[in-house]
Parts: C-alpha cells; structure tokens; sequence
C-alpha cells in the first residue's frame, strides 16, 4: 500500500475532521497524532526523524493510504519526494481562530511537559510533540504574533513549493464537494465529519 494523500496542514485546522472525510473516502488508514499515541513504539522513529534521521518513508508509512496532522505536516516535503504520486493537501482556518484552538488545546498540553515527563509513554510522547511543535517549529515562542506568523509562512511555503494540479488547498468548513472533485471520487451521501473540538480533544486527552 502507498501513501497517496499527504496533509501538509498544521493541526488544528481541521485535521481530525479530515482523516474521517478520508477514512470514508476509502483512503484509510491515515496516520495521525493519534496513531501515535496508539502506536508507542513510533514515538523513537519520530524522534530520531526530528533530529535529522529520518526512517525509510516508504517502509515506515507502509499500510496508510494517507497521513495528516502532526507529525506527518513537519515532515511534508520529505514525504511527497518519497511519494511523488501522492496529493498534498493543505487545511487553512482564519488565522486568530486558528491561534485560540491551537493555545486552549496542543499548546495548553505541551506546557506539562515537565509534570509529565516520568510518566510512562504519554511522557516521551508529550516530550516528542513538544520537541517538534515548540522548539523547531515554532522556536521556542509561543506568543500570538509569532505563532500565527509561523503559520502563515509555513501555508504560503507549500503553495510555493507544490503544483497546482498537486496541490487543494482546503478549508473544511467547505464540506465534501472540493476534497471529492480534487481526488475524483463521488461525494458520499453522508454529512461531512465534524470532530476534535476544543472540548473533545480535552477529553482524549483525558481519557489517554
């Protein structure tokens, strides 16, 4: 099995929603943060991929069909060299909206990471998001202005870098009809998912 969708979106933008929409579509399984929590032995593979060994993308990402969200959006422009057939999607959301999710939500759990560092397994996760998130992405600042920049260039950096004919750029409030004309499959007969707010990642939170 090849990885034919990869998310180039940061999360928060819809990309549990997202992984469900495409789940339906028939491109599952598709990797995201939660594969990770479910999936321990990943947390060392990202880890050394952070720090500049990355695994083998066709072995490692062997058995999705598509990948979205943390990690797999730090990792983008790796993985579409490795699957050059592959359509990258990006998932945008107004920008402070975007900001108060992401502050109440990942960034709001990462700030334990000291407190849950001798935790087993949910602390060397906590520890390899915050490595990614907060130290390379975003440089150790969290502040409003600079988050949001971050995210803007990182948006603008893969509508440069990827073709148009690759490339949706996709808000899913937009529901089916782009995602389905985009990768040429028929709109189900089934409402868009709409999944993962603030209150419910909380709660997985809580229930990891």
């Amino acid at each position: 099995m090849s990885l034919k969708i990869i998310g180039a979106g940061f999360g928060r933008t819809g990309t549990k929603s997202l992984k469900a929409a495409l789940e339906m579509l028939g491109f599952g399984p598709c990797y995201h943060m939660v594969e990770v929590f479910q999936n321990p032995d990943h947390t060392a593979i990202w880890n050394d991929a952070v720090a500049g060994t990355p695994p083998d993308w066709r072995d490692f990402m062997n058995g999705y069909r598509a990948g979205v969200d943390w990690p797999v959006c730090h990792f983008w422009r790796e993985m579409a060299e490795a699957f050059p057939q592959a359509k990258i999607l990006l998932t945008e959301r107004d920008a402070d909206a975007w900001y108060d999710s992401i502050s109440q939500t990942i960034f709001e759990q990462l700030g334990r990471v000291e407190e849950l560092a001798d935790v087993p397994v949910f602390g060397p996760q906590t520890r390899m998001a915050h490595t990614m998130l907060v130290d390379k992405t975003f440089g150790g600042r969290l502040d409003r202005d600079h988050v949001i920049a971050v995210y803007k260039a990182h948006n603008e950096s893969v509508k440069r870098a990827v073709p148009p004919e690759r490339l949706l750029v996709h808000d899913v409030s937009q529901g089916w009809e782009p995602l389905c004309a985009f990768l040429g499959v028929d709109v189900p007969d089934a409402a868009f998912p709409r999944t993962n707010s603030t209150e419910e990642f909380r709660a997985l939170i809580r229930q990891i």
